[in-house]
């Protein structure tokens, strides 16, 4: 929360020195890991070359938090996929709530270590309610036909049986917590052009899944 505000800060006031700290922070946090030392490397070399706060911590973002990104989509896609297929292939009563339950909560703290996160069991149902308060917050709870069928076409959909569709609705909902998640753990808010898109997350994650001949 704090590194959010005082990116927001330095943004809002285009004040290159609160940038520079804030980009010495964020650094400071990945220091250890081997997984970011070739952004923060590029970071390093190229920092000087940035003459304000929206250009440098634009680099920042991309260098060293772009292959974060790349991984916390990942986890998403991941466990959106398994939410899916559990609820559509497993008949057994409540099998889907307890998978997307296990699902998210695993997501969760998956997508909080990849952005530097470390909480044991408390620390993860706290994480977990923060998450779903700004689902709550930015109005994401709800997914329908009107989101999958632009993805994965309204013949599709009219084809599956109604477990294939839960299951495609519960892998939506899936990855928009983890969109969530990601927006919530993530040091930096998201500018505009890294922001995720629900949709190509959903797209990536359930196109494909139920072939046509199933």
């Amino acid at each position: 929360d704090g590194l959010h505000h005082d990116v927001g800060e330095a943004l809002t006031q285009n004040d290159l020195t609160a940038a520079r700290a804030v980009t010495d922070r964020l650094v400071g946090l990945y220091q250890g890991r081997e997984d970011t030392r070739w952004g923060r490397d590029r970071l390093a070399e190229l920092r000087g070359d940035q003459l304000d706060a929206q250009t440098l911590l634009a680099l920042t973002e991309a260098e060293l938090l772009g292959p974060l990104d790349i991984a916390a989509s990942r986890e998403v896609e991941a466990a959106a996929r398994q939410v899916a297929t559990v609820t559509a292939l497993v008949p057994l009563a409540l099998a889907d709530v307890v998978a997307a339950m296990t699902s998210n909560l695993r997501m969760i703290r998956r997508v909080a270590e990849i952005y530097g996160g470390r909480s044991g069991f408390f620390g993860s149902w706290r994480l977990t309610r923060v998450v779903l308060s700004h689902l709550v917050a930015t109005g994401a709870v709800a997914v329908g036909d009107d989101m999958l069928e632009p993805i994965l076409g309204g013949t599709m959909l009219a084809k599956l049986s109604r477990r294939f569709g839960e299951g495609l609705v519960n892998g939506a909902l899936t990855a928009r917590v983890g969109v969530a998640a990601m927006e919530v753990c993530r040091p930096m808010p998201f500018s505009e052009p890294r922001r995720p898109k629900v949709r190509s997350i959903i797209k990536r994650a359930l196109s494909g899944l139920f072939s046509k001949g199933s």
